[in-house]
């Protein structure tokens, strides 16, 4: 094992890079924009691992830098809100999220992050900006299920910003798999607020919304298709959301 990955499993280091990317983001999320949180009373009951975090995804990094505030903020007893960033003094950190290994090898800001618990794997469709077909790599979910047997874990199944972009089954198998209660997450205007890497600024003021949803009742015997359905249905990204998506409207007004 490698030096950072053997750093990114202390959860003492993780807490530092949790506090010191919490204060350098907060500012853009509470003031610069504003952000809207539902749902939190979800979150509060549920058990300290085997939970899995399924989520819409529009920035590589501020979606999960705004999952680590608000996760950090219910460990305070915050509902429903941020308030003043006193969270990140001792921040929630029995935390992982998936992410694209080239994605988070792409320059030394994404590699730091890589340190606060990237679980990285292999696109399945996309490598280096061309198109790849590949199977699931066995030690790619090895990574998930060890992560998942003592902590949360937030995942993208559609892997991409792109809105309405069909989910990968990888999700689903380790959903069947390994039985974690599944939480679904519903965000928006971080695709209007942020470029895509969610570094920058694209549209100051915006709106930040984040709704966390009650943990799905999942049949597990169910083939991974009919899960992976469901998990689609459940963050609105499947086809019957689609005309109704202002961010789909929106994104072709903008361009």
């Amino acid at each position: 094992m490698s030096l950072s990955e053997r750093l990114k499993h202390i959860k003492l280091f993780r807490s530092f890079i949790y506090t010191t990317v919490g204060f350098i983001t907060y500012p853009g999320l509470v003031l610069i924009n504003k952000i809207k949180i539902e749902g939190t009373e979800h979150i509060k009951s549920l058990p300290r691992k085997n939970v899995l975090f399924v989520s819409n995804h529009q920035t590589y990094f501020a979606d999960v830098i705004v999952f680590i505030h608000i996760f950090c903020a219910v460990k305070w007893r915050k509902e429903n809100k941020l308030g003043l960033p006193y969270y990140l003094i001792n921040p929630f950190t029995n935390l992982y999220f998936v992410a694209a290994e080239e994605t988070m090898n792409g320059n030394w800001i994404s590699r730091l992050f890589k340190l606060a618990g990237a679980l990285t794997v292999k696109r399945t469709w996309r490598s280096e900006g061309k198109e790849v077909r590949r199977g699931l790599d066995p030690s790619d979910t090895r990574k998930i299920f060890r992560a998942l047997e003592s902590n949360w874990v937030i995942t993208f199944p559609q892997g991409t910003t792109k809105p309405f972009a069909p989910g990968r089954k990888g999700t689903a198998h380790i959903i069947k798999q390994i039985q974690p209660t599944v939480v679904p997450v519903v965000i928006n205007g971080f695709w209007r607020a942020f470029t895509k890497k969610g570094l920058t600024f694209k549209k100051k003021g915006s709106i930040l919304t984040v709704r966390f949803k009650a943990p799905m009742v999942i049949d597990y015997t169910l083939p991974a298709e009919v899960i992976l359905d469901q998990v689609m249905d459940a963050i609105e990204q499947s086809k019957k959301f689609m005309l109704k998506g202002k961010h789909h409207l929106m994104t072709a007004i903008d361009k």
